[in-house]
């Protein structure tokens, strides 16, 4: 791994690993508006043939066609701890950063680690063991950490470039969804409330147990989703939001999403915290962004807090044929995702949501 710390190793105990960072996981993300205004004014370059997925329709990996048989998937994410844990920190983050190949219908092949660490301030220890639990993630995956960049740097950074195959058939993009598709969510909502939960210390140990179980659960479905010709298109639901995700998948097809929001899974005791006003500030950021595009039928703002929660390492949102459904809960259910559910559809109309 190429580095560029020079500065002398802290001593010590170590600080919380939260404390040191201004936000943490997939809430760290450029709010949706933003991002599109900046992207706006990139220059737009022409793009080879053989890239079959780039940036024009926010999916979730770029894939280059290598031959007839294979595409290249490649994707990279990091961010600063959602957690205080070294080792939960790191599995949460390559969990995370290796999902966005699964979510193309990929399957991973090898990683590179992004670091960035304040050095006079953590341990060496620490550093060492946020590296083992993206190592672990990595070993689940059956992939290797093959090299990497280090930084010195204020706050503590960590994450994956993440390269995967896929046959060319096989990539599921979030813009191929069809009218009538059902909506298939694969994990409960709720990461970035128990993280607010946390960093305020009102999360207990079996709420920190269910948010890091379901913030490591590799999303080793999408491949096997990606082989039924049901399954249109897919994403994965992190930073911003349910609603911002299927807001991507609507804009991408140019169709309407319908949710049924007491079909969506959550998380255990997510709403009860969130009506304590434990809630990211990501999440009021998502509804600035993007709020125009969604109609609560039954407004309330403690589930709108919950449908634009920024989800960390969350789950698959599959859209797809009804007649595929059942095939599509029976992988979720093999690869041990209890939670998955159906929660909507899509059907012709403007690109906006409409939770009922």
């Amino acid at each position: 791994m190429s580095t560029c710390m020079n500065p002398t190793p802290a001593t010590g105990p170590a600080p919380r690993l939260t404390s040191l960072s201004h936000g943490g996981g997939c809430g760290c993300k450029i709010a949706p508006g933003v991002l599109s205004s900046i992207l706006q004014q990139s220059p737009l370059w022409p793009m080879p043939s053989e890239l079959l997925v780039g940036i024009e329709t926010s999916d979730d990996a770029a894939v280059y066609r290598l031959n007839d048989e294979q595409a290249l998937i490649a994707t990279t994410d990091f961010f600063m701890p959602i957690v205080d844990d070294p080792h939960d920190f790191g599995a949460i983050a390559a969990t995370n950063a290796i999902s966005d190949v699964y979510a193309m219908g990929g399957r991973p092949i090898m990683a590179l680690a992004l670091v960035g660490m304040p050095i006079n301030t953590l341990p060496l220890e620490t550093i060492g063991a946020i590296l083992r639990g993206g190592q672990d993630a990595c070993a689940r995956a059956g992939i290797p950490v093959a090299g990497g960049h280090s930084i010195d740097s204020i706050e503590p950074i960590y994450g994956l470039a993440v390269m995967g195959i896929v046959h060319p058939q096989n990539i599921r993009r979030n813009r191929e969804a069809r009218p009538g598709d059902v909506l298939v969510l694969g994990k409960p909502l709720g990461v970035g409330v128990l993280s607010a939960a946390l960093k305020k210390e009102k999360l207990d140990a079996p709420g920190y147990r269910r948010m890091i179980e379901n913030a490591t659960q590799l999303n080793t479905p999408g491949p096997l989703l990606a082989a039924l010709p049901g399954v249109h298109a897919m994403t994965d639901v992190t930073g911003f939001g349910l609603f911002g995700h299927a807001l991507e998948m609507c804009r991408g097809a140019g169709l309407s999403a319908r949710i049924q929001a007491a079909s969506v899974p959550l998380l255990d005791d997510v709403r009860e915290l969130a009506a304590q006003g434990l809630i990211t500030g990501a999440s009021a950021r998502n509804w600035a962004s993007y709020g125009q595009d969604v109609d609560l039928r039954k407004p309330d703002p403690i589930t709108q807090a919950l449908f634009t929660d920024p989800q960390t390492s969350g789950g698959l949102l599959v859209s797809c044929a009804p007649g595929s459904v059942e095939a599509v809960l029976e992988i979720f259910r093999d690869e041990g995702f209890a939670h998955a559910r159906v929660i909507g559809q899509m059907q012709e109309g403007p690109a906006r949501v409409t939770l009922d």
